[in-house]
């Protein structure tokens, strides 16, 4: 069974940084790509990042293209998303999704969910002054 686990929400003024963390369990995790995804209060959820199996390919939403990073280190079964210059904009709960492994479309239709069939419970963060 696919488990998602994000980590490393919080408070942070605007300016600030924070690396969320997506940890795996129960998969293959090298054959997974992971996406990252947020929900603002009252907006649909959005897509922020993904990242390949293979960490080769990584996408990005316009609104945060220039300021996060996403990485993974297979061998910790983790992925990460760097966030830098946050904006209050940038508040809301984020998940990280896991498509169906080597049957899966990757980050193909990213920004969408399409594909993205494994989701984790979320993080809230809170960029405020």
């Amino acid at each position: 069974e696919v488990q998602l686990q994000a980590s490393g929400g919080g408070l942070v003024q605007p300016g600030g940084f924070l690396t969320l963390s997506c940890a795996g369990f129960g998969f293959t995790f090298d054959e997974y790509a992971i996406g990252w995804f947020r929900q603002a209060p009252g907006k649909e959820r959005e897509g922020v990042s993904c990242i390949s199996h293979s960490g080769m390919s990584t996408y990005y939403g316009n609104s945060v293209k220039g300021r996060f990073t996403v990485s993974r280190d297979d061998s910790k079964n983790t992925a990460y998303l760097q966030m830098t210059s946050l904006e209050p904009e940038d508040t809301a709960v984020y998940y990280c999704a896991a498509d169906d492994g080597v049957l899966g479309r990757g980050c193909s239709k990213f920004p969408e969910r399409v594909g993205m069939t494994n989701w984790g419970e979320g993080t809230l963060v809170t960029v405020s002054s």
